[in-house]
């Protein structure tokens, strides 16, 4: 805990970072949502300059609450770079637990308190979808087949024991954000936090899941493109080619 953080629990303040490109239809449920759910912590919502008013529904949200804040980017950057300029922002202001969750409702914000307590004995806590209790509501079989498959190609080239590395229901210790080289991370989508859990793994941080009810949205367009698809394959291979041959022994 640094000084400026405010004893609101015992790892210090909570700020939940809400990324946002045209989610007028969502954010102001999903805001009052976390309110409720979680009402001791603070909120930043992080806006890709979204044409369609969500940047402007943020600023009417944080104006009638001080326990709102809004950061406002000048262009759609992704999603890996709208949460490291939310990390970025809450560390700065020496909050000791940092949130992930997407503004879609597809996160349940009632699950969040079960996360920040798990987060007691470990270092980053994810709400998985794929250990025994995760629910997965309303996706089409190809998508499930496509995100269990894609959990399990990275758990297998990376060596790793989670099953829901994809997972972007997350809460994490500032301490630990702070031990993993936040400004070499240029991996986006669901690329982004297979990266942040294998960074965490890799210096001997804690990593645990709990389960969570997915569900799918009912309004508004999904992100997932086949972009995101191929960089997040193409980037866990490398990973995973780079690991074996660093473990390859010498020749003689």
């Amino acid at each position: 805990m640094t000084g400026t953080d405010r004893p609101d629990g015992p790892l210090g303040r909570v700020a939940v970072i809400v990324p946002t490109y045209n989610e007028l239809a969502n954010l102001e449920q999903i805001a009052a949502r976390l309110r409720a759910a979680v009402p001791d912590a603070d909120l930043l919502i992080v806006d890709d300059n979204s044409p369609d008013g969500t940047g402007e529904l943020a600023d009417k949200i944080a104006a009638g609450d001080p326990r709102v804040s809004v950061l406002h980017r000048h262009a759609k950057s992704g999603l890996g770079s709208a949460y490291i300029a939310g990390f970025r922002w809450a560390l700065q202001r020496g909050y000791g637990v940092l949130v992930e969750i997407d503004a879609d409702g597809s996160h349940q914000p009632q699950e969040l308190p079960g996360l920040l307590a798990a987060l007691d004995q470990a270092d980053l806590v994810i709400g998985s979808r794929y250990v025994t209790g995760g629910t997965v509501l309303n996706w089409p079989r190809s998508r499930e087949i496509l995100s269990r498959g894609g959990n399990t190609y990275a758990r297998l080239m990376l060596g790793i024991s989670v099953r829901d590395v994809t997972g972007g229901f997350r809460a994490y210790r500032g301490s630990a954000l702070r031990r993993i080289a936040l400004e070499e991370v240029e991996s986006q989508g669901y690329c982004f936090q297979i990266d942040l859990a294998l960074r965490m793994i890799r210096a001997g941080l804690t990593v645990v899941e709990v389960p969570i009810t997915f569900v799918e949205r009912t309004r508004g367009a999904s992100k997932m493109s086949r972009a995101i698809v191929v960089e997040a394959l193409w980037r866990v291979t490398q990973w995973g080619v780079a690991s074996r041959l660093r473990r390859r022994p010498a020749s003689r």
